[in-house]
């Protein structure tokens, strides 16, 4: 929601921005300016595209108003780019120099008050939403940990609550425990509390049900910790994660008609996509055979859709003989199996391109968890629960993982990226795909992620 007020909200700044500056520019409150409601739309949606890829819209607030203005001019320039590229095509479409001369510095003002204002709204208390955390175990610190790291958000951990007595002013991890079970409801009331948490790691025979129901018919929240952490981190919780918590979900569905219409597009764009990358590959190709030879394409089995494995092609990336003592995690520090020519391929996602083949060929979709190889499968999933429910989905060249997280080189990291294939496979929708493609061109362009 603050996303859509954020949006929402720059749109009509800059569409009144750019109307005071057409003004000026004629002289005249109400100036005749042919296409003006087409060229302000395309303008405005290249501002807005801007701010999107300088993480203006990422619900964190930047830190001080130098970061902020700094983010909104970048903003402005990204935006000049994309438009300066638009208008060289379909020139009818330019504002004019002058209103390109008048506009930026009027709007870069109104919408770096606008912003200031805002994250300082975000932080009064009238904007605050305050949680109770039931519970004092490893899931009740762990949420409060996520809550304190997203408290531009506009959260507030008032503290938690334990069954023992004598725990009351324990300090658990800033803040502290605050009440008891039995003080649930009076507990809400003191603190102003609007979301109650239950973060027990064992519920049996523990759960106040009368305190719970009281709080929740006067309007207070009620969530277990797994919705609340996975709507705050766009992640599902696999340690606190309980068998129930899946079969009685309203995720995990996969409609047919969704997926058997994202088959056909895939297919489609798929075709698409390697007729119009076949030149950017016959170069990637001639440079890869100049600086180390042959074979060009790179072939390895992964594990796909429900287990089955199937041949991933990519451009080589590393030398010939990478794996000649076996198999290895990829290294965060810059790997140096990795050729220059590789390196570039590599930021670029120019290596990922044959991957079209295997959309095409259904092995992969566009979107997806990254399919992995038969042996670290083996080994993630004697240390990792729920591994192998990532495989209930076609494995994709892109996904929720790999724009939230990145390459992953230790089980810990896999874990990582498993919570957020795990919310993708629950969450998985034609919006949500869009997002992940727009954010895998935000990577691509910024070469984050690429190792």
């Amino acid at each position: 929601m603050r996303t859509l007020t954020c949006v929402l909200t720059d749109v009509v700044l800059l569409a009144a921005t750019l109307w005071v500056a057409v003004a000026i520019r004629f002289g005249d409150l109400v100036p005749d300016y042919e296409g003006a409601l087409l060229k302000g739309a395309i303008f405005t949606l290249a501002v807005v595209i801007g701010f999107y890829y300088n993480d203006l819209y990422s619900g964190r607030a930047p830190r001080g108003v130098t970061i902020l203005a700094l983010k909104v001019i970048q903003a402005f320039v990204a935006a000049g780019v994309l438009l300066g590229l638009v208008y060289f095509f379909l020139p009818e479409l330019a504002l004019g120099r002058g209103i390109a001369l008048i506009h930026p510095p009027i709007a870069l003002g109104v919408v770096l008050v606008w912003r200031v204002i805002y994250y300082w709204a975000l932080q009064q208390d009238s904007f605050v939403e305050n949680v109770l955390i039931l519970g004092t175990g490893n899931a009740a610190v762990g949420l409060a940990r996520e809550l304190l790291g997203h408290k531009s958000e506009g959260f507030r951990v008032v503290g938690f609550l334990s069954r023992d007595p004598a725990d009351v002013g324990k300090s658990l991890f800033n803040p502290c425990v605050v009440g008891t079970y039995d003080d649930l409801v009076g507990t809400t009331e003191r603190y102003n509390v609007h979301s109650v948490v239950v973060a027990l790691d064992d519920q049996r025979g523990v759960l106040p049900l009368s305190e719970l129901l009281t709080c929740k018919l006067r309007g207070v929240n009620v969530a277990q910790s797994s919705e609340f952490y996975e709507s705050l981190t766009g992640q599902l919780p696999v340690r606190n994660l309980r068998p129930s918590s899946i079969i009685f979900s309203q995720g995990f569905r996969k409609p047919r008609f969704l997926m058997t219409t994202r088959r056909a597009v895939e297919f489609s764009l798929a075709f698409v996509g390697l007729v119009s990358t076949a030149p950017v590959m016959i170069l990637a190709a001639i440079a890869i055979a100049i600086e180390s030879g042959f074979p060009i394409l790179f072939r390895q089995e992964r594990v796909g859709q429900h287990g089955r494995t199937f041949t991933l092609l990519k451009l080589r990336t590393m030398r010939k003989d990478a794996e000649k003592n076996g198999a290895v995690w990829a290294s965060a520090g810059g790997d140096p199996r990795i050729t220059r020519v590789g390196n570039f391929l590599r930021k670029s996602r120019i290596d990922e391109f044959p991957q079209l083949w295997n959309v095409l060929r259904g092995d992969m979709s566009f979107v997806g968890p990254r399919p992995e190889r038969p042996v670290f499968v083996e080994e993630l999933q004697a240390h990792i629960p729920y591994y192998g429910e990532r495989h209930t989905v076609k494995p994709g060249v892109t996904g929720w993982a790999q724009v939230r997280h990145g390459y992953t080189s230790t089980i810990e990291e896999s874990e990582a990226k498993l919570r957020y294939d795990l919310y993708y496979i629950k969450n998985m929708s034609f919006w949500l795909d869009l997002q992940i493609l727009l954010d895998t061109f935000k990577v691509i362009a910024f070469g984050r992620g690429a190792r």
